[in-house]
């Protein structure tokens, strides 16, 4: 995962590079603005506010594009820059690996449409506490729609992008995985709403990802078939 809370682009180019060369080319970045848990302040730094994530996100994808994708960069920024930065003889995946852009906001949303191969969210993070599981699928849709309006206003077709839903950050988490049935009917749910993916933890007791391990494994072997 990227994010500008522990990286820099140009230290990240380097070892994305690497590690698509020594995977045969089959990396992802996930990126996105990160949070103000402990990964804010891992170097000993102050909390950055939420707008000065998305201020720093939204110089450090372009920057980090162009070091994956040109032999030589060089750029003055206000939080990143680099200089005569070389990355030959690049990614293996051309013209580089893929990008999934973590957004929720109208900026980070911008950036998805923009630079992203795939777009992830976690729901709205309001509706964490006390949202219904309604409330929740209309916010999903309304990213989505977003997504898409993002997508028109720089002439890209947002099918392009594939669409990752982080489970178990909204208020459907306690139930969803109750049941082979209460997945099934979650999964339809956003199938139907536009995500193409669903990412699960894998069940951690006494935590947010406490699940009962026997229908975690029929959701893995028998979950896709249930759907159709």
């Amino acid at each position: 995962m990227g994010s500008p809370n522990f990286r820099h682009p140009v230290t990240l180019a380097k070892e994305l590079i690497s590690l698509d060369d020594v995977s045969g080319g089959r990396v992802t970045l996930g990126i996105g603005a990160g949070g103000d848990g402990f990964d804010a302040t891992v170097l000993g730094q102050e909390k950055w506010t939420p707008r000065e994530r998305a201020d720093r996100l939204a110089e450090f994808v372009p920057l980090l594009d162009r070091l994956l994708t040109e032999d030589a960069v060089t750029q003055e920024g206000t939080f990143y820059s680099a200089v005569e930065a070389r990355n030959i003889p690049g990614c293996v995946q051309r013209p580089r690996l893929p990008f999934a852009v973590a957004a929720t906001g109208p900026r980070g949303l911008r950036l998805a449409a923009r630079y992203g191969q795939a777009w992830v969210t976690t729901g709205d993070p309001k509706l964490y506490e006390a949202g219904t599981p309604a409330e929740s699928d209309a916010a999903l849709r309304g990213q989505i729609a977003k997504l898409g309006t993002a997508c028109e206003a720089i002439g890209r077709n947002v099918a392009e992008l594939d669409k990752i839903l982080l489970t178990a950050f909204t208020p459907d988490r306690s139930t969803m995985l109750t049941s082979l049935d209460a997945f099934v009917d979650f999964a339809g749910r956003q199938r139907e709403a536009g995500f193409t993916e669903l990412v699960l933890h894998w069940p951690i007791a006494d935590s947010d990802f406490a699940a009962d391990q026997s229908v975690f494994e029929r959701i893995a072997t028998e979950g896709l078939a249930q759907l159709g």
